[in-house]
C-alpha cells in the first residue's frame, strides 16, 4: 500500500464530524507507529532492563 493509499484509508476512517486537527493527529500517530515498526524490524530496540534503568534516572 502506498503512503497516499494509507492516508486515504486513515482519513476515510475518521468520523464525519472530524476536524483537520483530528486528521493530522491520526496521520501523525500512524506515521510514528510505522516508524517504530521499521525500527523494530531493523533491530533498533532497547531491552526491558535498559528501559528500567533509564526510567530509574527520571523517577529519582
Amino acid at each position: 500500500m502506498t503512503t497516499k493509499d494509507k492516508v486515504v484509508v486513515a482519513v476515510q476512517g475518521l468520523p464525519e464530524d472530524a476536524t483537520f486537527e483530528d486528521a493530522m493527529e491520526r496521520l501523525l500517530l500512524l506515521s510514528k507507529i510505522e516508524k517504530g515498526l521499521r525500527q523494530a524490524d531493523a533491530g533498533q530496540t532497547v531491552s526491558h532492563q535498559q528501559v528500567k534503568e533509564r526510567m530509574a534516572k527520571w523517577l529519582k
